[in-house]
């Protein structure tokens, strides 16, 4: 039998900052987008710079990502509704949990071969952080771009909210994000995911790629992969957004720098879909 061509690899800013186009375009039209604080609207300055480093500081104290021990990988989950029609973003309350406090229901998804038990629990976002301006500036930012592009004004939005970072303390270490392949989060057609780079300290590596739906399961530099892109977010709030089933998406591990110390990677992930009544 012969042998299948690799699929032909192809790059494209989509958009991003100092690229072509609008990059609400690329999203729209292309599943997935680049974004900086310019696009955002945001100068990170005066009170914003004050919000930021408020939200550094909960990253520093982040617990180990309890799925996956010695992977350097620390995270934070919670769960938000967001009323289109009262323009009102609420948190979801979190289960009592002996060790961290409250917990939040977590699926990676279906498809994630990392974790073959896709249900599972991560300690939530802390009280103090869910007022930050910053924070609650960012996620009215990805609501208002989902609304633009789809329909969804008369529905609840379901919000995930992921606190991530890769952390190494020496030459040689690594730290991985999951699953470390090129993957789908799962969900709905009307399913959006939102970066938002907070910071990146003394680290090498940790390159996006953004592929075609049926590159998921594949590693970036596998040739039957079929590349649009790839990048590295290196200011605060620079980002990406992809329309979750029409794209798949990767980070790769990120490893130590070479200034003496420790190096990280942190960034907030969040999720959007329509909610979808149980009754």
């Amino acid at each position: 039998m012969e042998k299948a061509e690799p699929r032909r690899r192809s790059h494209s800013d989509a958009g991003g900052p100092g690229g072509p186009g609008d990059w609400s375009d690329g999203l729209r039209e292309r599943g997935f987008a680049r974004y900086g604080a310019e696009q955002l609207g945001i100068t990170v300055a005066g009170s914003t710079a004050r919000d930021l480093a408020g939200m550094r500081e909960v990253y520093a104290d982040l617990p180990p990502d309890p799925y996956a021990p010695g992977t350097n990988r620390f995270r934070r989950y919670s769960h938000a509704v967001h009323l289109p029609w009262k323009d009102e973003l609420s948190w979801i309350p979190g289960a009592p949990h002996p060790v961290h406090g409250t917990v939040t229901d977590f699926s990676q998804g279906e498809g994630d071969p990392d974790s073959p038990r896709t249900r599972r629990v991560l300690p939530d976002i802390p009280e103090g952080l869910r007022g930050n301006a910053l924070l609650l500036r960012l996620l009215r930012w990805d609501v208002e771009q989902v609304l633009s592009l789809k329909d969804l004004g008369n529905r609840p939005l379901w919000i995930g909210v992921h606190l991530i970072k890769l952390a190494v303390d020496g030459t040689g270490q690594e730290a991985v994000s999951s699953p470390n392949c090129l993957h789908q989060d799962g969900g709905s057609a009307a399913t959006f995911t939102f970066a938002h780079l907070i910071s990146r300290t003394n680290v090498t590596a940790g390159q996006n790629v953004i592929a075609t739906p049926d590159s998921a399961g594949l590693q970036p530099e596998d040739p039957w992969a079929d590349v649009h892109a790839d990048f590295t977010l290196t200011d605060p709030l620079d980002g990406y957004a992809v329309h979750d089933h029409r794209v798949s998406h990767y980070v790769g591990p990120v490893r130590a720098g070479s200034a003496p110390g420790p190096g990280e990677r942190s960034i907030l992930i969040v999720g959007i879909a329509p909610y979808v009544p149980q009754l």
